[in-house]
């Protein structure tokens, strides 16, 4: 019974010693970013999954949009040899030049949806674009946030193992701004240090 009182009366003692309080500190410091830096870790694979769709999508309707362009193509083409056939023979037949200018209805009206069918896709697409640059930006500023926590991280066990207080507040600054990225990109900051996504990128 003596042994445990003497245990943890020592483990009192080392508690309240300065050297276990950084410890303490720098283990606090480094539980609470690894957790915050897990959050950031699965809406970033979140955030990168939806850009994935959003660009795939962004493809398909670029390639509906060259679709509906061939289509628009090859109608003007056939209206151009409409009126040409039309304008060629002057004396043809009123039935005949009836049944050309029908034709020629046919594929102006056609060739006149096509280019609005072409105007909403485009649209669409330039939509999806965007999306996908916004959601850009929030994968910069998960990364950026991972790897400023990951370097307060290291600087934290640096600290455990030197014992130097100073290099707490370098950690500190480093999970600070990783933090304030993370933030950033959960609640939708337009916060997006361009230098340096730069340096990383």
């Amino acid at each position: 019974m003596g042994d445990i009182a003497d245990t943890i009366s020592e483990a009192v003692d080392k508690a309240s010693d300065s050297r276990s309080r950084l410890n303490n500190a720098v283990a606090s410091l480094v539980a609470i970013s690894a957790t915050f830096m897990a959050l950031c870790n699965v809406k970033d694979g979140n955030v990168v999954q939806a850009m994935a769709q959003a660009q795939a999508r962004a493809v398909d309707q670029w390639a509906y949009f060259q679709a509906k362009g061939t289509k628009q193509n090859m109608a003007e083409s056939m209206l151009d040899q409409l009126r040409i056939e039309r304008d060629v023979a002057p004396s043809m037949a009123a039935e005949s030049r009836a049944l050309l200018d029908r034709k020629i209805a046919e594929y102006e009206a056609k060739a006149k949806k096509y280019e609005e069918e072409k105007a909403e896709i485009k649209r669409g697409a330039e939509a999806l674009e965007q999306q996908y640059d916004a959601l850009n930006v929030h994968d910069d500023q998960f990364d950026m946030a991972e790897a400023g926590i990951s370097i307060g991280i290291a600087m934290s066990g640096v600290t455990a193992l030197t014992q130097k207080r100073w290099l707490l507040f370098v950690a500190l600054a480093f999970t600070g701004v990783g933090a304030l990225l993370g933030l950033a990109g959960f609640l939708g900051w337009s916060i997006h240090p361009d230098a340096i996504a730069k340096l990383l990128g």
